[in-house]
């Protein structure tokens, strides 16, 4: 039976389709963490406010992206090279979605356009996020190993989004409705693009390391592009819905510590 819970085990239980999963995601944490650190440090003098909360938005990514590591090094397990086609933020960025890298390796105050830009590319990412570890919590917040991490990062990502929510909502009132709308639109056609090509690669790998047949592959690439029809026409309407979070200020405290070994 394929099942997402089933699908998951699978790839935690081999330690090379563990290994390239958890390396994945660090990989994928870290390069936000890079983006969200030159984010704060470059926001422009009318949104300076903003900067801490940005700069708690990358440290948490930033300790994600440890957390993967050191699940790795719990199984005596050194990261790989991620393939590039599974490079989902790369990916990202090399589609125009957010703001380019070589802009943000420059000095240059951003402009409030900018960080509205900046912030409607996060709440479409965040919701893929949010959604992807609250699977992840469903299935394994017991597990041994993972739960403690899984919990924590959860809520870290809800904490994102709603942090997403509260600002662009905050943009709108001030009368750039039609600006984030626009944008929040281009961004979330884009990333469900982004996010089949990167799952079909990801699933590609998995069942070369894992030895699925070509009828279970099939089937797995069958759902992945159902799933992208569906998101297509209908599911990328909630990457773009804005409302007011039940988590308000939900970046203007402290992060939280990084879960010690189990």
């Amino acid at each position: 039976m394929l099942s997402a819970r089933t699908l998951f085990q699978e790839i935690l239980d081999d330690d090379e389709s563990f290994r390239l999963f958890c390396s994945i995601a660090a990989g994928g944490e870290s390069q936000g963490g890079w983006e969200n650190g030159r984010i704060a440090a470059l926001v422009p003098e009318s949104q300076r406010a903003l900067a801490p909360k940005i700069a708690r938005h990358g440290a948490d990514e930033d300790k994600h992206g440890r957390i993967f590591n050191a699940l790795l090094r719990k199984r005596g397990l050194r990261p790989v090279e991620v393939p590039h086609e599974t490079d989902y933020t790369m990916l990202l960025e090399k589609h125009g979605i957010g703001l380019a890298h070589e802009q943000l390796r420059g000095e240059e105050r951003l402009s409030e356009r900018d960080i509205i830009t900046y912030l409607a590319h996060s709440r479409v990412t965040e919701q893929r996020a949010s959604e992807q570890m609250a699977l992840l919590r469903k299935h394994f917040a017991d597990h041994p190993d993972l739960g403690r991490a899984v919990k924590m990062i959860s809520d870290d990502e809800d904490n994102h989004l709603a942090y997403c929510h509260e600002e662009l909502l905050r943009f709108a009132r001030a009368g750039h409705g039609r600006t984030i709308q626009r944008i929040l639109r281009e961004c979330a056609l884009a990333e469900i693009r982004v996010y089949r090509d990167v799952s079909l690669a990801v699933m590609d790998h998995m069942g070369r390391i894992l030895g699925w047949s070509r009828a279970r592959a099939a089937v797995l690439a069958a759902g992945i592009h159902g799933v992208y029809t569906y998101e297509r026409f209908v599911g990328w309407r909630r990457m773009v819905s804005l409302e007011q979070p039940e988590r308000r200020d939900a970046l203007g405290g402290p992060a939280a510590p990084e879960p010690g070994p189990a």
